[in-house]
């Protein structure tokens, strides 16, 4: 009896050593795991977190894991910022005069693109849009967001930044567009495209992309003769852009304008390859050709081509240069009267430097002139006459 009793005693003592350490090592292991993961211990509080139109549901699986179902409101700050700025964003209607068939003239629909809103003072609102949108117009009509129509004004356009102004009455204009800088763009950020894509029954169309290059060069050829007669410096996108996109605005996810849509290269082999003018460089044209009309560069009368123009064996067989010359622009004609005239610029003389800068083709020389120079400055000049290395100096002029 006293055996039996000895053995019974021995356990109960070692279950209480071990017990204590047991449901110490559960109350630790338990304050890891709300401390690890306390999403395990929310309840109410996650739920009263979320939008008002949102919603969470949590279910516990058989092996005690929890799944948690939230459905999202659709509506972000992104449809907000898109319907923000919509209205700002109006479709152009280019109007021609033509003869019908009694030989009477007709306002005729020539062809439709879109503006962007960006000023409404004392009554007056101003559109900014693309040249060759409004290009040859005899009337030029604006059709709001809410299908508003109003007749405006050419204030004045530039063939070379392809930017044009009008001016309409806005009394009817609800909302301008905030402008913002292209300048901080990165690559990869998104970007938002708002135009008239096909027409005007497809207003107010928006394409999301992103920027997909902030400093690309595009050749322009303006008289369609096959050589580059500008190159223009524009931002990437993929978001889509089509015809009737053009002058349209491409902003970015504050609502902000950060381009003029302008072009798009429309290959089999090409998608998702958009353009838009940078609004800061976009500004002081707006700016110029609000107060003035027109965009005054400075001149020097010279009618010139590129030298890579002219077949290799012409270079010395006709123009006599040395074969240090790798590139320049060659004088066809001269103006008369004209500062290069006044500085003794002929014929066949081939231009190779302006103020020390290499000039390698005509786009190189209006660059020079049109981003560097004022009108008024004095442009030390070499050119190549006959073999013979010359320098002078011309006085930019105004046309």
């Amino acid at each position: 009896m006293g055996y039996y009793d000895q053995n019974y005693r021995r356990p109960h003592k070692q279950r209480g050593r071990w017990l204590i350490p047991l449901m110490m090592g559960i109350a630790i292991g338990g304050l890891l795991v709300f401390i690890v993961m306390p999403e395990l211990f929310q309840t109410d509080r996650d739920t009263a977190s979320l939008g008002d139109n949102d919603t969470q549901e949590t279910h516990t699986n058989d092996d005690g894991s929890i799944n948690q179902v939230v459905q999202v409101d659709v509506t972000t700050q992104l449809t907000e910022i898109i319907e923000e700025v919509t209205p700002s964003v109006v479709g152009i209607t280019n109007i021609q005069q033509r003869n019908d068939f009694w030989d009477q003239q007709e306002g005729v629909e020539a062809g439709t693109g879109s503006g962007v809103i960006y000023k409404n003072d004392d009554g007056t609102a101003f559109v900014v849009t693309n040249h060759h949108v409004i290009q040859g117009a005899d009337t030029v009509e604006v059709v709001l967001s809410n299908d508003t129509h109003i007749e405006a004004e050419i204030v004045g356009s530039d063939l070379f930044s392809d930017l044009a102004v009008l001016r309409m009455d806005g009394s009817k204009v609800d909302k301008i567009i905030e402008v913002g800088s292209s300048a901080t763009i990165k690559v990869g950020e998104p970007a938002i495209a708002i135009g008239n894509p096909l027409g005007l029954y497809l207003s107010s169309t928006v394409t999301q992309g992103v920027i997909s290059g902030t400093e690309r060069t595009i050749p322009q050829d303006f008289n369609q003769d096959g050589r580059a007669d500008w190159q223009a410096e524009v931002i990437q996108t993929d978001a889509a852009i089509n015809p009737g996109n053009s002058g349209g605005a491409l902003i970015n996810i504050y609502g902000q304008l950060i381009g003029i849509n302008s072009m798009k290269i429309n290959q089999e082999a090409v998608e998702g390859i958009g353009f838009a003018i940078p609004i800061d460089s976009a500004i002081p044209i707006i700016e110029e050709l609000e107060s003035t009309g027109e965009v005054i560069r400075p001149y020097l009368g010279v009618e010139i081509y590129s030298l890579d123009e002219v077949p290799q064996t012409e270079w010395k067989s006709t123009l006599n240069l040395p074969s240090e010359v790798e590139g320049g622009v060659y004088v066809w004609t001269v103006e008369d009267l004209s500062p290069a005239d006044h500085a003794g610029i002929k014929r066949l003389d081939v231009i190779t430097e302006l103020d020390g800068k290499q000039v390698m083709n005509m786009i190189d020389l209006r660059k020079i002139l049109y981003q560097e120079k004022n009108i008024g400055d004095e442009v030390e000049v070499v050119y190549y006459r006959n073999g013979e290395r010359n320098v002078t100096t011309i006085a930019l002029g105004t046309q």
